[in-house]
């Protein structure tokens, strides 16, 4: 079993300056995030949107990475981190990340790994234990607690809005008190939105890609 993924080669017609791997939410599709492709100025780096493995049990055409159970508060607890369907996307996804340099040429050290809501939560499970570019985490929140230890994480950009009513912002300030208690450099910020993805956030996100990737920085 291997994630389904959408490709967007870089439109320079020069090899890409890094690859950015975007992961949608809960209930939406790899096609969701891929139409936010031409609303970014990243034209000089490969793009690439999985399809969680998972399809929603409600949303026709909808994926997840897991089901929520019913009493779940987005606080993160030990035990939700060995759920059967959330350790099979774990697998899936880190097999997909650490097969990116062979299939295009680019190390984990160029990429970026980002997500909305579940996906960004499924970018902080990952991608805290592996050696990226940085991890791009909008309206997320964390598993579990952290259990990752090492020397060092990438760097983290975090944005909520404060009028979430799907992901509280409680759950991001948890994740950035969690994180920066590791040492993690986050750059966390709030806007006056719902959950959701504004312009001001994909602003957000080019300046986070530009700055981590670019070959003129």
């Amino acid at each position: 079993m291997t994630l389904q993924a959408i490709t967007v080669p870089p439109t320079t017609g020069k090899p890409p300056q890094g690859s950015i791997v975007i992961l949608h939410g809960w209930g939406a599709s790899a096609q969701d995030v891929r139409s936010l492709a031409p609303l970014l100025d990243l034209s000089a780096y490969q793009l690439i949107f999985p399809d969680a493995p998972f399809p929603h049990p409600h949303a026709p055409g909808g994926r997840m990475w897991y089901d929520f159970p019913n009493n779940f508060n987005f606080r993160g607890t030990a035990e939700f981190r060995t759920r059967d369907d959330l350790s099979t996307s774990r697998q899936l996804l880190v097999d997909l990340l650490k097969s990116l340099q062979q299939t295009t040429g680019i190390p984990l050290s160029r990429t970026i790994l980002g997500g909305f809501s579940q996906g960004a939560a499924m970018t902080l499970d990952v991608g805290l234990g592996l050696p990226l570019a940085g991890l791009m985490v909008l309206s997320g929140y964390l598993h579990a607690p952290i259990a990752h230890q090492q020397a060092a994480f990438p760097p983290v950009l975090m944005v909520h809005g404060r009028q979430d009513m799907v992901v509280p912002l409680t759950a991001a300030k948890q994740a950035l008190s969690s994180l920066q208690g590791l040492g993690v450099q986050v750059r966390y910020q709030e806007f006056d939105m719902g959950h959701e993805i504004q312009p001001i956030v994909l602003a957000k996100v080019q300046s986070f890609v530009k700055e981590l990737l670019s070959d003129n920085k």
